[in-house]
C-alpha cells in the first residue's frame, strides 16, 4: 500500500466529509489525524510549491489563415517574474477560455492556486468583442494544445523539455461552452472541466455528442445567467465521455466560478440571493477540479480515491456521476499514440508510450497505396517523440500506420 492510499483511508475515517482550499478539514476532536495526513502527502511526493513565471506570446494557427491568437502563459519557474526560466519538470498544460466580456486576470484564483502545484495555464485573450465567435473561441483553445505540445518538442522555446504529454482544456461561461467545441471528436486534451458552462453557436449541447474525454461539468444552483436546466444539464447528458461528473455547487451562482467581475456582475442582475460567499465557493471549485485534475493529468491514484469520497459526502455539492470504467484508476493510462498538428504543415509529431522492451515502427503511405517513409524506434525509452519532416512531400492525405507489441494503429496524416 502506497502513502496516497494510506492518506485516503486516513481521510476516509479521520475527516468530515468535505475539502478546503487546504485539501482537508479535519474534526477538531482528532487533530492528530490532519497532521498525519499532510506528513503522508509530503512524504508521498504531492506536488511541491513553485513561483509563478509569466510570458505573453502570440502564437500563430496556420491552418485557420495565419489566425493570431494572443495568450498568456503562467509556468512553475525557478523565481517569479516575467520571463523567468521554467522549473525543472514535465508540467501539464491547462488551457482555459474566460467568459463573455471576462478577461484572462478574472481568474487570478484559479492561476495562483495550481501554477505552484505544478501545472502549466495558456488564457488566449481572442474572442473579446460583443460579438464573438464560439466557433473559433472553441478553435483557439484545441489549438493552444497542439501548440504547447510543439512548444514542449521545439529546442529554440522556452518550454521545451518541459510539457508533459497530458493537457487540460477548460473553461468559465462562454469559455465553458467553447470547450466543448474544442473538444469535439478531440483525444488530445486528456480531459475537460467547464465551469458554468453557457450553451453557444454551434451548440455546445450537440458538440457533446462527440465528446469521449473524461469530463468534469460544474454548475451552481443560484445561476440564473446559464440555468442549468437548459445549459450544463443537458451538456453533461449529452457526453459520450466514458467516465463524467456534473457537480452542481449549492448555493452557488455564475459569476462567483470568477474573481469579482463588473460585467458579468451585469448579468446577475435579478438572480436570486447566493447562499454562499464567492471565496466559498472558490474553495469549492479548487477543491474538486484539482482532485479531478491531479488524478487524470498528474496520474495520483490517491486524488481519485478522495475525489470519490468526497462526491459522496461533501454537504457543498450535488452530483451525478457515470464511469464505465472499472479499474483502481480509470482513464489513467494514455492514449498510447497522438499525432498532432493535424493538419500539418511542414511537419507533423507522433507522441506516445511504450514498454522498455518496445520497438515501434512507423510507416508512411500516401492514400493511394505508395510507400513514403518508414521509422524505427529502438527499445530502451517508456516515452518517445518521432518527428515527421513532410516539407518535400506532396499536399494531400497520408496514413501513418504505428505498430508496436501493444498495438497496431493507423493515423489520418493532412499536409496542406
Amino acid at each position: 500500500m502506497n502513502f496516497l492510499q494510506i492518506a485516503g483511508i486516513l481521510y476516509n475515517n479521520c475527516l468530515e466529509k468535505s475539502i478546503s482550499t487546504s485539501f482537508f478539514y479535519a474534526k477538531p476532536a482528532r487533530p492528530v489525524y490532519l497532521i498525519t495526513l499532510f506528513l503522508v502527502f509530503s512524504l508521498s511526493g504531492w506536488p511541491q510549491t513553485y513561483p509563478i513565471g509569466h510570458r505573453t506570446i502570440t502564437f500563430t494557427d496556420s491552418s485557420r489563415a495565419n489566425r493570431p491568437v494572443p495568450s498568456e502563459l503562467y509556468y512553475p519557474a525557478t523565481s517569479a517574474g516575467e520571463g523567468t526560466s521554467l522549473a525543472a519538470g514535465l508540467f501539464p498544460v491547462i488551457v482555459f477560455g474566460h467568459g463573455f466580456q471576462m478577461g484572462f486576470d478574472s481568474y487570478a484564483y484559479f492561476k495562483n492556486a495550481m501554477v505552484p502545484a505544478g501545472y502549466l495555464l495558456v488564457f488566449p485573450k481572442t474572442e473579446t468583442s460583443l460579438s464573438p465567435s464560439h466557433e473559433e473561441y472553441g478553435a483557439d483553445l484545441a489549438f493552444l494544445v497542439l501548440q504547447m505540445k510543439t512548444e514542449g518538442l521545439n529546442p529554440a522555446s522556452p518550454f521545451f523539455t518541459h510539457i508533459d504529454s497530458t493537457a487540460a482544456i477548460m473553461g468559465h461561461s462562454m469559455g465553458g461552452g467553447a470547450s466543448f467545441l474544442g473538444c469535439r471528436n478531440n483525444t488530445v486534451p486528456s480531459v475537460m472541466v467547464t465551469w458554468a458552462a453557457a450553451e453557444t453557436s454551434p451548440s455546445a449541447i450537440s458538440a457533446a455528442r462527440d465528446i469521449s474525454i473524461p469530463s468534469l461539468v460544474f454548475a451552481a444552483d443560484k445561476d440564473c445567467v446559464t440555468p442549468p436546466v437548459s445549459n450544463q444539464i443537458p451538456m453533461y447528458d449529452s457526453l459520450a465521455s466514458g467516465c463524467k461528473v456534473f457537480i452542481n455547487i449549492r448555493g452557488g451562482g455564475h459569476c462567483y466560478f470568477a474573481d469579482a467581475n463588473f460585467i458579468c456582475s451585469l448579468g446577475e442582475l435579478g438572480c436570486p440571493a447566493f447562499t454562499i460567499t464567492r471565496e466559498q465557493q472558490h474553495s469549492t471549485t479548487l477543491d474538486f477540479t484539482r482532485l479531478f485534475l491531479d488524478f487524470y493529468l498528474k496520474k495520483i491514484p490517491g486524488a481519485w480515491t478522495i475525489f470519490n469520497d468526497s462526491l459522496n459526502n461533501s454537504p457543498r455539492i450535488t452530483f451525478q456521476k457515470s464511469c464505465t470504467t472499472t479499474s483502481i484508476a480509470p482513464g489513467v493510462q494514455r492514449k498510447p499514440f497522438i499525432v498532432f498538428p493535424n493538419p500539418s504543415g511542414d511537419f507533423a509529431f507522433i507522441e506516445g508510450n511504450c514498454s522498455g522492451n518496445d520497438h515501434v515502427s512507423v510507416n508512411v503511405f500516401h492514400v493511394s497505396g505508395r510507400a513514403v517513409k518508414n521509422y524505427i524506434l529502438e527499445p530502451g525509452e517508456k516515452r518517445y517523440h518521432l518527428k515527421i519532416d513532410m516539407s518535400s512531400w506532396a499536399q494531400g492525405v497520408y496514413l501513418a500506420e504505428i505498430r508496436s507489441a501493444q498495438e497496431t494503429r493507423v493515423a489520418k496524416l493532412v499536409k496542406n
